[in-house]
């Protein structure tokens, strides 16, 4: 008897204990709100949820542990939430709930100019999507808010409940933090993006450059993977590619040469540049028609709220820049101009010295643009540039000889280029932009002598003109569209047709003895269509790529070539701070440069592929690793490059020599580069700066050149290093500092000498 009493007290033991310790154990837990509470306080995880959520009732099993991942997302997946785990973040939300989409531009706040690369996130799932070149995003939400991020701006956290209609984000120029609000995904290297690099005209202006001129192009030799040409020129080589396969495009538009007054100085003024982006692998299938690298560069639109302007003056040039509304909110203007005055210091001194020789320079760049707002769902915009350099050498002969006048040489070259784009919102979901572009490369040699006959011999007066000519013209069309399927997938396609003019070389002579003769390379055609599409996709939470096609085709004489490039950018996310990301990327370019192998003169020919010159092809892979602790970015990343169909002049074949046909003064042949990068950048707080280190082998093989062998390329240099710092002081003052160290150009130096015959 006393051994079923006792049996029947442990049953009741068991009955009556256990759910309460239960009950004890997790006090009132019957709704997601009680969850978090809990959770909150007895586990050290962050949360993201929609307020929504809170009052849905959930069912707690008895005993279970809460703590358990795996046990939460049973419990939840069965009230209709899923959980999504970001590191130490715990993101909640609602299982295959679409939401709605939502719309709108980012934009800064005292000017309205566009933000590009803006970050919007839906906080409660935690995923977001970028603002695109015109500052449009499309977000598929089922928040009630979203917050709004870019560096140097203050993040926002906007109430969209009940919102309707274009989302018009104006952000404020300060640092700030929402506690509340944990954001991931917001660093570059959660994208799918490789060997990109986005820089500032702030960024760039902080940094102390030659004779007082800020330059873009100087900027990006101090990157990884960036060299210049020469010392102190504003050209560069990117991953041992050659100048012609960097495509730099001005508001979409093609410059085709970068460099003022010998390549010391580019030809952006930074004062009228907005942004500027440099791809040097892993291309998203949008960019095509150059093997290296892809310097986008965005003009300002102009400050819609009021007139604004800044200027200088330096030691070798002074500018203006001056920006305003036409019509406050909806119509602006940017202007922007730049001039040198070398030769208005050197002319007046040569002449007081009284030297009959007079030797000058000078060059001048314009920038203007205006945007104007249709309506809510379009706008527009009209882009112009226009530069010019001009070298000068003056010789006047006087009186001592029975020979008076003068004999001067000009050297000019510039560019011109112009855009209409036209954006339209089709609907919340699809963004296009159609772009009607020009673009014109112009460079002219001339030399004209003009003497008479003063003294008392039967001399003839003498009349001459010679003259070298060559240029580039582009004529195109570009279709753009942006379509968002959802925030795990942004797709972007279009097309693209430009018809090129090349001159690749004319020579002309008058004189008082010969009628005028005209000879050398005739005016070519070459007509390019290309199209495209990439999908930026979200395969995991940790897991994101741009997969994209790009199929070009070029009309050479009576050639056509077609290639089908395919673009491939992978990311994969481990822990919330580090990433592994690879790249493959097929390029083809239509058009050729035939370098100099001089210094100095933009004597550099722009030519065509042709029946007997192919297209210049490359393939490139590329591997990196990145990370962000602490406010500091690193990066290290390793390429390999092949590329055929190159050119460059026969051995002792130059741009003056006398040939009606160009192709007669190349060979072709191949080339190979690879290289490893390191970048280390601080991009927050008083003191701002990178370090980045390259080690690179670039070489070329010509079948008659160098008997076959494989030799050097040009500017092949195996380390460069560069070091840059910068520190405010304050709101007005700031110190920076910039280092640089290269290694040599590869030379050959001759081993023996021949003696001329007596």
């Amino acid at each position: 008897m006393a051994k079923v009493v006792r049996y029947l007290f442990y049953c009741w033991v068991i009955v009556s204990v256990v759910p309460a310790t239960a009950q004890d154990r997790y006090p009132k837990i019957q709704t997601f709100g009680d969850l978090i509470s809990y959770l909150d306080a007895h586990t050290t995880s962050r949360f993201s949820y929609a307020d929504a959520l809170t009052g849905v009732k959930i069912t707690v099993d008895d005993g279970v542990d809460l703590t358990d991942r795996q046990v939460l997302t049973k419990i939840l997946h069965a009230a209709g939430i899923e959980v999504v785990v970001k590191g130490a973040l715990l993101v909640f939300r609602k299982i295959n709930h679409a939401g709605r989409t939502l719309t709108g531009y980012v934009r800064d706040a005292e000017s309205g100019e566009s933000l590009i690369g803006a970050y919007v996130v839906d906080p409660a799932t935690g995923t977001g999507v970028t603002t695109n070149t015109f500052g449009f995003f499309s977000l598929t939400t089922g928040s009630d808010s979203v917050v709004v991020s870019f560096i140097g701006y203050g993040n926002q956290k906007l109430s969209i409940s009940g919102f309707r209609g274009e989302l018009q984000i104006a952000m404020q120029r300060k640092e700030s933090q929402l506690s509340e609000v944990v954001i991931s995904g917001s660093n570059a290297f959660d994208l799918p993006e490789m060997s990109n690099i986005r820089l500032s005209p702030e960024r760039i202006k902080s940094l102390p450059v030659l004779m007082g001129e800020t330059d873009i192009l100087k900027t990006l030799q101090l990157l990884p993977g960036v060299q210049s040409g020469m010392e102190g020129s504003a050209g560069f080589h990117v991953r041992g590619g050659g100048p012609d396969q960097n495509l730099v495009l001005l508001d979409g538009v093609p410059v085709y040469n970068t460099s003022h007054l010998f390549g010391f100085f580019s030809v952006f003024n930074a004062d009228a540049i907005n942004t500027v982006d440099l791809i040097k692998g892993g291309f998203p299938a949008r960019y095509g028609g150059r093997l290296s690298s892809i310097v986008d560069i965005q003009m300002k639109e102009g400050n819609l709220n009021k007139v604004e302007g800044e200027g200088a003056v330096g030691l070798v040039a002074s500018k203006f820049t001056v920006s305003g509304p036409i019509s406050k909110g909806k119509t602006s203007f940017m202007l922007s101009g730049r001039r040198t005055y070398l030769d208005l210091l050197t002319v007046p001194i040569a002449k007081a010295a009284g030297s009959n020789q007079i030797i000058g320079g000078n060059f001048w760049d314009l920038n203007a643009k205006i945007n104007h707002i249709i309506s809510p769902k379009d706008r527009i915009y009209l882009s112009f540039y226009s530069g010019r350099d001009n070298l000068y050498d003056r010789y006047t002969l006087e009186e001592e000889s029975d020979l008076t006048g003068k004999e001067t040489t000009d050297i000019r070259w510039g560019n011109l280029t112009s855009a209409f784009r036209w954006n339209h919102k089709y609907n919340d979901r699809l963004f296009g932009n159609l772009t009607a572009l020009y673009s014109r490369y112009q460079f002219d040699l001339a030399t004209t002598v003009h003497y008479q006959n003063s003294g008392n011999q039967v001399i003839p007066d003498i009349n001459r003109h010679n003259e070298y000519y060559s240029n580039i013209r582009d004529l195109g069309f570009k279709a753009d569209f942006d379509y968002s399927f959802n925030n795990d997938h942004q797709v972007k396609f279009g097309a693209n047709f430009v018809s090129h003019t090349l001159t690749p070389g004319m020579s002309r002579f008058q004189s008082h003895i010969t009628r005028d003769t005209t000879f050398g390379s005739p005016e070519i055609k070459l007509h390019e269509l290309y199209g495209y599409a990439e999908d930026e996709i979200s395969i995991t939470r940790s897991t994101s790529a741009n997969l994209g096609i790009h199929y070009s085709m070029a009309f050479a004489d009576t050639k056509t070539y077609t290639s089908l490039q395919p673009r491939v950018i992978l990311s994969q996310k481990i822990g919330p701070q580090f990433s592994v990301k690879g790249s493959y990327a097929r390029m083809a370019q239509y058009i050729h440069l035939l370098v100099n192998s001089g210094i100095g003169l933009p004597t550099d020919l722009w030519v065509p592929s042709t029946d007997r010159v192919k297209p210049q092809l490359s393939d490139q892979v590329a591997f990196g690793i990145a990370t962000t602790r602490k406010g500091i970015e690193l990066s290290v990343e390793g390429y390999y490059k092949w590329m055929k169909n190159l050119i460059e002049y026969k051995d002792g074949v130059g741009f003056l020599d006398i040939d009606s046909r160009w192709e007669n003064k190349i060979e072709s042949g191949r080339g190979k580069s690879y290289g490893a990068e390191v970048f280390i950048e601080k991009k927050m707080g008083r003191s701002t700066g990178w370090i980045s280190y390259t080690w690179s082998k670039s070489t070329r093989t010509f079948a008659n050149l160098n008997f076959g062998n494989t030799f050097p390329y040009r500017y092949d240099r195996r380390h460069t290093i560069a070091l840059v710092y910068a520190i405010a002081v304050n709101e007005r003052v700031d110190f920076s500092a910039v280092w640089v160290y290269n290694t040599g150009n590869a030379i050959t130096l001759p081993t023996s000498t021949y003696p001329k015959a007596s």
